[in-house]
Formats: C-alpha cells, structure tokens, sequence
C-alpha cells in the first residue's frame, strides 16, 4: 500500500497540472479572440479606406493597386481584387483569410469599365514649356497651381498625352541646355572643391591694383589651388591621389582638373541657391586661367565644356530618345498638390515604368541603361526648376490680373506720387500696372530661358583671346568690367518677347536698355546673380499671399488687420478673397 505523504504528493502534482492545463487553455482562447477582435479591426480600417477612396476608385481595376484588372471579387470586403493584392491583404487575420471570392471574367467587364489612369487623355501644361510662346500667352490663365486638375472630379490619376512630335521638337532644342545630374562619385568629387575653393584667397591676392606681374600672381593662386586640390583628394582616398599626383606634374593631370572644375559649374546652373560664395571666385579662376599668358605659364587648360544632355545623347547616337511618346512621362514632374496618395502612386509608377522602357529601349554597349535614367531624371530636375524659379512670376501675373486689372471703386489703386511713401515717380493706377505687369512678364522669360543664359554668360566670360575684361571701380569696389556679346544677344531676344506681350514697344513703359559690360551690370555673372535673387523675393510673398485667406477668416485677425494702424495711408487693407 503507498505511504500517504507520496499519495499527498502525487494529489498536489496532478492537482498543479490540471491547473497549467486550464491557464494554458484560457490563454489560448485569449489569444484566438485577440485575433479575432484584431480582424474585426482590420476589417472595420478597411472598410473606413474603402470608404475614403471612394471617389478614386477606378471600376475594373484591383481597388488596392488601381493599376492590375480586378481578377476576384472578394464577398467579406465587398470589392475587386487582383490575386496579388488580394493574398496580401487577407493574409492576416482568421476572417479575413476565410473570404469567399468568385473569379471575374474580364468579358463581362470590358464593356461597362472606363478608361484606366494609364489611358485617360487630358490636356494640361503640368510639364512647363512645351512651346514658349504658347505658355508665354498662357502666363495669366488658371493653371494646375491653383486648383485640381479637371480629371480630379472623375477620380482619376490623369495621363497627359500631347503631340509626341511637337514635344520632342521643343526638346531636342531645350536639352542643349540642360546640365547632366551629378552622380555619387561627382559628388565627393564637388565636396572637395567647394572645401579648396573655400579656403583659398584668390579673388583677395589677384583683383587688386599692384604693380606686381599680374599673370604671374594669377598662375601663383592657380597652382596653390591645385595643390589643395590634390592634398584632399589624397586625404579622401589615398590611393587614387597617389596614382593621380605622384610626380606633382598637374599639366599631366590636366583632364582631371577640368572635370573636378566642370562639376562645380554644372551643379551651381542646377541650383542656384547653393555654392554661392564659391561659384565666383571659380568662376573668376577661370576666366584668368584662359588667359594666353596664363595658360602659357601654367601649362594647361582649366576650362571644358559642361556636360549636358544634348552632348551625351548625341555621342551615343541616341537623339531619337527625345521623340520617343514615353519621354512625356519619363520626364514629367509629379506635383502632390490636390491630389490624394493612391493618385501619387500611380504617378510615380508610371514614371518609373516610361523610365524602365525607354532605359531598355536605348541601351547600348556605350550607352548604359544607369546613364539613361540619369539623362531622364536631369530633364526631370529641369522641370522642377522651373516650378521654382518661373512659375511664382506667373502666380504673381494672376495675383495682379485678378485684384489689379481694373481701376474701379472695388479695386484698389497701384498710383503712386513722386515724393510720397519713397516713390520717385509719379504714375496712374494703369500705368503702374503696366509698369509692374512687364516687370513679371520679363522676369518670367528670363526665367524661362535661365539655362541658356547662363549657358551664354559662362562662354562670355570665359572666352580666350580679345574679349578680356578691365579692373574697374564701378561705385560697389573693384569689378571685373567685360563685354558680353552672346548673353547680350540672348537678353535683347527675351525682351522683344516680352514687348510682344504686353503690345509691342509702344506699349512698354519706362526704359528698355539692357545693361551688359558697363557699370551696372558688370559682367554676365553678375547678370545671373541677378535674375536668380527673383524667386527668392516672390517666394515669401506668395507663401504670404496663400495665407491671407485663412487669417480673413479668422474674426479677431481681420479685425487686428484692417484697422487704421495698419492700413496704409488711410486705406484699408484689401481682404476681400
């Protein structure tokens, strides 16, 4: 017979493990309801993003991708599904996994189903400048900055489709001008000459008036660039810099220079807001590095031309790249105002897929598909300047347009008085609007042909031979004063375009000499630095201007802005949005 303590023992164990067994049952029914309650929630979120997308769903189509044709009709979520979207959808969850689906036959649905984003056909100017007269004489018209697009209301991601040929011609001559993107390497590459160009004097030892050997001062301060130059690259990547500088001979290294030189200019024509302290003086460097006497002294050339999108395809053979229908959409920006995140998405698919074909489509032993998506995404930078640099001198043409056309008791007036509010002029409220109406039709085309000019002002100011340029005091210090012949013939051009707009030059008030070489603008650097400080007053005043409709609605702010202390000279401020 067994002791009774072991028959106690024994009790106690048996009685330990019906207690894990009945824990570990009811944590597992715990479990099964979390994931069952955690269903329910996905099946409710779903529900909640069918509901928000339901102004963009396309009929036919998989309602996550909105891209796939719908394949299964799922009856727990009551919508259409390719069979990829719909595996991973209902992967989780136990209910959602036990959805019934019936197969949809594309016969039946061919017939009732509009045309897909990839299909729908709208005329728009989202891509800027296909042909610059037209969007010359569209400047002031209503345009996808300010408001949806018309294909919005249908729901739809629209396709642009424009004229192949006609957008092909206006491109081929466009990306002549075109700076190629930098790639990672040419980036290391500028972080080394904007660190030399930072710590080097040059523009402090040459432009200064001294009876010392001028050329001979210039070929100094080059070399000592160089010699910056070769030490970081050394630092950086000490393998390289010794093949590149083991005999200290730089004329020998001649095309490495150059290239380190032309990635600098080509990343500053691409942002004009970036290198700006440094842009000069390397621009400056070498405009004295094409000296004659200098190069003689040096030894080798600094200069080479920038490389753009034109140079490159044409090297290749592959021009016909720019006519191709699918460069419409390689290229095209993708602008998220108005528009809701699957609409995004679509965009952004089709761009990469028009940039995957035409990469596939051109590639060549020499021509590789990375260089060809490189071309693509530079056009698409060119675009995106644009918007930032063109488009605000056409917000402000219809801001003007639409507040300021008509001198009437419900417009404010643009007179000014010589004398009073630090005007010098006097001018009615029309002429005061033509006045200002030219300023932003001429900045507009300037803007417009940004890279052109800055293409023409680089040639200008580093042209070899006669075209040299005089120390000069100009009232602002010592300036480089220069004649600037291409720029100069590329600026009269834009203005007869801008005269063009406004009526012919009877119409244009005020002065239309253009000042190039003189003491006002003394060279074609300064004419850039000029016209690139444009966006950078508009901006604000747009951002402001976009506000004021919410501050309007805002009682107490009204009532803070209108009163006497803030209204200039009496009158109110216009709040009338």
């Amino acid at each position: 017979m067994p002791d009774p303590p072991a028959l106690a023992a024994q009790d106690d164990d048996l009685s330990r493990k019906r207690k894990l067994a009945l824990i570990l049952e009811h944590r597992a029914d715990d479990a099964d309801a979390g994931q069952d309650a955690a269903a329910k929630d996905d099946d409710a979120m779903d529900a909640d993003d069918t509901e928000l997308d339901e102004t963009t769903h396309i009929d036919g189509l998989c309602v996550e991708c909105q891209d796939h044709p719908a394949q299964l009709h799922c009856a727990g979520c009551a919508e259409d599904y390719c069979n990829e979207c719909w595996t991973a959808q209902h992967k989780k969850g136990r209910s959602r996994a036990r959805h019934a689906t019936t197969p949809i036959h594309q016969d039946d649905t061919d017939s009732n189903r509009p045309a897909s984003s990839a299909s729908a056909s709208v005329t728009t100017t989202t891509v800027p400048g296909i042909d610059p007269t037209a969007i010359a004489a569209a400047a002031v018209a209503p345009g996808p900055d300010n408001g949806p697009h018309p294909a919005a209301d249908l729901g739809l991601t629209p396709t642009i489709t424009p004229d192949a040929n006609a957008f092909g011609e206006w491109l081929a001559e466009r990306v002549q001008w075109i700076p190629v993107r930098l790639t990672l390497d040419e980036r290391k590459l500028l972080r080394l000459l904007d660190a030399a160009l930072r710590v080097s004097e040059y523009t402090d030892k040459v432009d200064i008036l001294t009876y010392t050997s001028r050329a001979k001062r210039i070929v100094v301060q080059i070399r000592e660039l160089c010699q910056i130059l070769s030490g970081l690259v050394l630092a950086a990547d000490y393998k390289t810099g010794q093949e590149l500088f083991q005999d200290r001979d730089f004329a020998a290294n001649a095309a490495w220079f150059q290239h380190v030189f032309e990635i600098g200019r080509r990343h500053k024509i691409c942002n004009p807001e970036k290198f700006r302290s440094s842009y000069g003086k390397l621009l400056y460097l070498l405009q004295d590095s094409a000296l004659p006497e200098v190069q003689n002294m040096l030894g080798f050339s600094c200069i080479m031309p920038i490389k753009t999108v034109h140079r490159v395809l044409e090297e290749h053979g592959a021009l016909a790249l720019l006519r191709d229908a699918a460069v419409w959409d390689a290229t095209s920006e993708i602008v998220p105002d108005g528009k809701t995140r699957r609409q995004i998405d679509a965009e952004i698919r089709r761009k990469e897929r028009a940039v995957e074909t035409l990469a596939k489509k051109y590639a060549t032993r020499s021509l590789a598909p990375e260089t060809i998506r490189q071309l693509l995404y530079s056009i698409g930078d060119h675009h995106h300047y644009l918007r930032f640099h063109r488009d605000p001198c056409d917000r402000m043409l219809r801001y003007l347009t639409t507040h300021f056309s008509s001198e009437n008791g419900t417009t404010p007036s643009l007179a000014i008085r010589a004398g009073s509010g630090g005007a010098r002029l006097s001018h009615s409220h029309s002429k005061q609007f033509a006045y200002v109406f030219q300023s932003l039709v001429m900045w507009r085309e300037v803007a417009h042909d940004m890279f052109m000019l800055w293409a023409l002002a680089e040639d200008d100011m580093l042209a070899s031979g006669a075209n040299t340029y005089r120390l000069r005091d100009t009232g602002q210090g010592l300036n480089r004063v220069q004649p600037c012949p291409k720029a100069g013939r590329a600026m009269h051009a834009i203005l007869r375009r801008a005269q063009a707009r406004v009526g012919g030059p009877a119409n244009w008030v005020g002065s239309s000499v253009i000042h190039l070489g003189d003491h006002n603008v003394p060279n074609a650097l300064m004419l850039i630095d000029k016209y690139t400080q444009v966006p950078r007053i508009l901006a604000p005043v747009l951002q402001a201007l976009d506000k004021l409709g919410d501050v309007a609605a805002n009682p107490s702010l009204r009532a803070y802005l209108v009163n006497a202390e803030f209204a200039p000279r009496g009158r109110r401020i216009r709040t009338r949005w």
